[in-house]
């Protein structure tokens, strides 16, 4: 489907797809997250997520609730390490409803101390329950390890601590020296014309004023090597290894996502799953991930299993990476990858929420929308060369990392 990106005065873009479909849905992108943090503020990115829907100077925290919700609609936001976004989905007439309410969150909310202090008690409460999924707080902790000295290496949830002294000028610091209207993106989806689009975004976002930031992001340092093992109350290991990979600027990131999607990517018939679940019955979870972050990417591998299983479960997972690194795929094992792969791609734009989340982001990260079709020939271009030297960079041993929580003696 085609898209048209609007450029507004004051630097914000917006990306527009039309869809003749009686559901609109809409996104608003900001190019910041936990690792613009200032030591000592961890967590002020992710609270001001929360606190975006807590009262603004035209409308009270119920106000903003029922907004949307009123007409049928549904309001969401999320905070990465390097973005906030915030999305909604209403029914066609009410495009107006959910732009209106963006501008307000965005740049007036009020911060008042009473709904901060309520916020900070549901967030100490999120931090709670996930230290109670292992399964969950081992990912992010195997990123600190990874990522140790930058602002990639702390959680998004933050220190329970520097989160209850944070203040309202905290906010307001952290937003006015990281909110750039040049990198705010826009989503929009739906059944209208380019014009009137434009019109209401004029109207709405129009008077806003640009905020243009001299902002150098802190570089990763070099890694260190490490095999790190934590005690926990626990009856299973939870077990993380993985290493530094490629940047969303990097080409070879297809080449990387196409090869995890094979390791331990969606489905039941991942190479590792296969291998250490179905064959030897050794894990009930284990899966691969690749999260790329703008001047960096993290590949990595998370098994569950029993304490006695967990060096067997190891060995196996070395194995298989190894095989990808000694020698080149089979033209029919590349094809039969690239043929899943695609597929999966083209399910996911049936979810047109990720959809238009993703073309703002494209438009983020490159100023365009990078189309299914570009995606599909890179894939396809593919060779088992460029693949196998893809592994031997990003699997070798010497390069990896490794996090275990065993249970507690």
């Amino acid at each position: 489907m085609e898209y048209e990106i609007i450029r507004l005065s004051n630097g914000i873009r917006v990306v527009f797809q039309y869809q003749n479909l009686p559901v609109t849905h809409v996104c608003m992108v900001i190019n910041a997250g936990s690792r613009d943090e200032c030591a000592g503020k961890y967590g002020v990115a992710h609270f001001i997520e929360h606190l975006l829907f807590k009262r603004t100077e035209r409308r009270s925290t119920q106000q903003i609730i029922n907004y949307l919700e009123s007409v049928g609609g549904d309001l969401n936001a999320y905070t990465t390490k390097e973005y906030t976004c915030v999305h909604a989905s209403m029914l066609q007439p009410y495009l107006n409803r959910a732009l209106d309410l963006f501008e307000d969150i965005f740049f007036h909310s009020t911060f008042p101390d009473i709904e901060m202090d309520k916020e900070k008690s549901v967030i100490v409460d999120e931090m709670a329950s996930y230290l109670d999924s292992p399964e969950e707080s081992i990912v992010d902790d195997f990123e600190d390890l990874v990522f140790q000295g930058s602002g990639l290496g702390h959680n998004i949830l933050g220190l329970e601590d520097q989160l209850l002294a944070l203040q309202k000028t905290d906010i307001v610091d952290f937003m006015r020296a990281n909110y750039d209207t040049n990198e705010m993106v826009i989503g929009i989806t739906g059944n209208y014309t380019l014009k009137e689009v434009e019109r209401l975004l004029h109207k709405v976002f129009g008077t806003v004023p640009s905020n243009t930031i001299e902002r150098i992001r802190n570089d990763v340092r070099p890694l260190i090597q490490q095999h790190v093992t934590v005690g926990k109350p626990i009856n299973q290991v939870h077990y993380m290894l993985g290493s530094l990979a490629y940047s969303y600027r990097d080409e070879r990131k297809t080449g990387l996502l196409l090869l995890n999607n094979m390791l331990g990517g969606m489905g039941m018939g991942s190479i590792l799953n296969l291998s250490i679940r179905e064959k030897h019955g050794i894990a009930y979870t284990i899966e691969s991930n690749y999260t790329i972050f703008s001047d960096t990417g993290l590949f990595s591998i998370y098994l569950g299993t029993d304490e006695e299983k967990v060096e067997k479960a190891k060995r196996l997972v070395f194995k298989e990476l190894a095989k990808l690194s000694e020698q080149p795929l089979s033209e029919t094992a590349v094809k039969r990858a690239k043929q899943k792969f695609i597929g999966q791609i083209a399910l996911t734009e049936e979810n047109r929420m990720s959809m238009i989340i993703s073309a703002a982001k494209n438009v983020m990260d490159y100023d365009r929308v990078i189309l299914l079709d570009e995606i599909i020939e890179k894939i396809q271009d593919l060779t088992s060369k460029e693949l196998l030297g893809i592994a031997q960079d990003v699997f070798d041993p010497k390069k990896m990392l490794s996090l275990s929580f065993v249970p507690e003696d």
